[in-house]
């Protein structure tokens, strides 16, 4: 019995046993099932489901995104001549490396839905006859261990066009950006310049600069690991869109000419500097704004730093006697005179303590507003200024556009110098009626005669005159509204004083034989470069035409003339820069006669 016993337990035990075996093996097998059913799930995931994402990441580490550069927009000027304007150029690269990795050219035919085979030199020769290279020059630039060659450089977008369209493994382009000036000096501080990485830092290129640059576009391709381009695969080009096209107001005819005559003032008196100023009256268009020694936008480095920008806004000089149409205006728009008022002037004229002779010697004078203006005395002037307050003094001024930035389109614009009334001394409570102890840019000074041949109203002056979008589209900025400053029966009172310059004393130089013109000079201290006291003078004549109808001012301002200062005059170069402009724009001759004031009363 024991031994059935034990025998019995040894079975149970043995079936025991193969019992957890055989869960153990079906555990195994569940979990082998189960592991082989991820893996193939996953398999089935990443070959099937997920193959979008696969293929689109593979295909995102083959593209290769080229920039297309915009070109930069051209500046013209008021006819359509070019000031300034970009070229796009290409260098042609190889990577002899890449090159290397190949005997034979693939190349997709589009017409035929095949590649089209060709061997390395079939291709190289395709290259050179596209570059106009020989072909033993182009193999030998693309043949060696270098990751970078140049093949050919500064090639035309055209002939890069068709460099690519040929697809030689290897080969590639850049492209480069040339800013050129083709009228050189003409216009040079108006235009401006941009460095060698393309920033404008002067001119218009500065202040247009939104509207000159464009929009880059790119070429999308895709290439192997080792950059070559997969000819089967799609090109996809968004064309650049082009910067806009800025044309100015300036003429280049009439830029040219003053330059030349600001330049010739400059020489005769060996002047520190001379600017010119050429204004439509009806507009505020600057047909021509002009400084000596006038930098080539090309050659930036050749030029003297203090010549970058335009003195003509930038720098600021008291204006002297051309301020008394200033005077004139003001006292004549209060009701406080007329040109026909009536003013016995001194020698000397002792106000408030303060002494106020004029540049020629005479004794008490029975003179007229006209007579007072027509031979620039500084004692009549105060006489007659003195009618006003000196709050009156201080707004007609800024009424005028003393003080303040006209808003000219270029950089560095100063506002010029006009202290508040309140600050002035006991004596610049007069020097500011005949334009001392007040500065002004040559622009500014310009700008207050175009008020007075504009009927009064002063005009913003602009060297903007379009934009046009690289689909043709041409915008035209609107014209600032106008300030009214003076009447018009004032203006017109104004422009008989101013004629009266001409037509009453002997500074007939100014006149132009079938035009009625008018005119005033300046004269004034330049104040020493380094602040204390004066060591020069400046000298100026703003002048405008036809009277009877005004359409032009010319502004002339010359910067410490050398010499006896009253040598200095600009009537002549007056007279030639305002013959130029009524002759180029045919503005018909007067057919009026000219007014004759009489300088004293009896």
């Amino acid at each position: 019995m024991a031994q059935k016993s034990t025998q019995s337990d040894r079975g149970a035990s043995a079936q025991r046993i193969n019992k957890v075996g055989r869960t153990r093996m079906r555990v195994g097998f569940v979990l082998m099932m189960a592991f082989l059913l991820v893996i193939a799930g996953r398999l089935v995931m990443v070959q099937g489901l997920d193959v979008g994402n696969m293929a689109q990441a593979a295909e995102n580490q083959r593209t290769v995104v080229q920039t297309l550069p915009a070109i930069r927009g051209k500046i013209i000027d008021s006819k359509g001549k070019v000031l300034a304007e970009s070229i796009i150029r290409y260098d042609i690269t190889v990577s002899q490396v890449n090159m290397a990795g190949y005997q034979d050219f693939k190349r997709w035919n589009p017409d035929t839905g095949k590649n089209v085979s060709f061997t390395k030199d079939e291709g190289l020769q395709q290259l050179a006859h596209v570059l106009g290279m020989g072909f033993v020059d182009v193999k030998t630039k693309a043949t060696g261990t270098a990751n970078f060659n140049y093949i050919a450089r500064d090639v035309s977008p055209q002939v890069e066009e068709k460099v690519a369209a040929l697809g030689l493994p290897g080969i590639y382009s850049q492209a480069v950006t040339k800013r050129v000036y083709p009228m050189g000096a003409v216009g040079g501080p108006i235009v401006g310049f941009v460095d060698a990485d393309g920033k404008a830092l002067a001119g218009i290129e500065q202040t247009m600069n939104d509207k000159l640059t464009g929009t880059d576009g790119k070429r999308t391709f895709q290439a192997g690991k080792n950059g070559i381009i997969i000819p089967t695969a799609p090109v996809r080009t968004e064309p650049a869109v082009d910067g806009q096209t800025v044309k100015l107001t300036i003429d280049q005819d009439i830029q040219y000419y003053a330059q030349q005559a600001a330049q010739q003032q400059k020489q005769q008196y060996n002047a520190q500097w001379a600017s010119i100023t050429v204004t439509q009256v009806k507009t505020g268009k600057i047909i021509a704004l002009a400084d000596s020694d006038s930098y080539d936008p090309n050659n930036v480095g050749a030029s003297v730093a203090k010549n970058i920008g335009s003195r003509t806004v930038s720098s600021v000089v008291e204006p002297g006697s051309t301020d008394k149409i200033i005077t004139a205006s003001a006292v004549m728009q209060e009701g406080l005179a007329t040109p026909m008022s009536e003013f016995l002037v001194p020698p000397t004229l002792n106000i408030d303590g303060q002494n106020f002779s004029d540049a020629f010697v005479h004794g008490t004078e029975q003179r007229t507003l006209a007579g007072i203006i027509a031979d620039s005395m500084n004692t009549g002037t105060v006489m007659a200024g003195s009618r006003l307050s000196l709050q009156q003094r201080y707004d007609y001024l800024r009424k005028f556009g003393v003080g303040a930035k006209t808003g000219i389109e270029l950089p560095g614009e100063s506002p010029g110098i006009l202290a508040d009334w309140k600050n002035w001394d006991g004596r610049q409570q007069f020097t500011v009626l005949f334009g001392q102890g007040v500065a002004q840019t040559p622009l500014q000074t310009t700008m207050v005669f175009q008020t007075v041949a504009n009927n009064g109203v002063r005009l913003k002056p602009t060297l903007i005159q379009s934009f046009t979008a690289a689909d043709g589209t041409v915008a035209t900025p609107p014209q600032a509204p106008g300030v009214k400053v003076i009447s018009p029966k004032t203006a017109q009172d104004a422009r008989d004083l101013l004629e009266g310059v001409v037509t009453m004393t002997d500074y007939k130089v100014v006149g132009i034989p079938g035009y009625r013109t008018g005119g005033k000079t300046g004269t004034s201290e330049a104040p020493a470069d380094n602040g204390v006291g004066f060591d020069g003078y400046t000298a100026s004549f703003i002048g405008m035409a036809p009277m009877d109808d005004p359409e032009y001012v010319v502004g002339i301002t010359v910067q410490r003339p050398q010499g006896d200062i009253y040598g200095v005059t600009q009537g002549y170069t007056f007279n030639q820069v305002m013959g130029q402009v009524l002759r180029s724009y045919d503005v018909p001759p007067s057919t009026t006669p000219p007014v004759k004031l009489p300088k004293f009363y009896k």
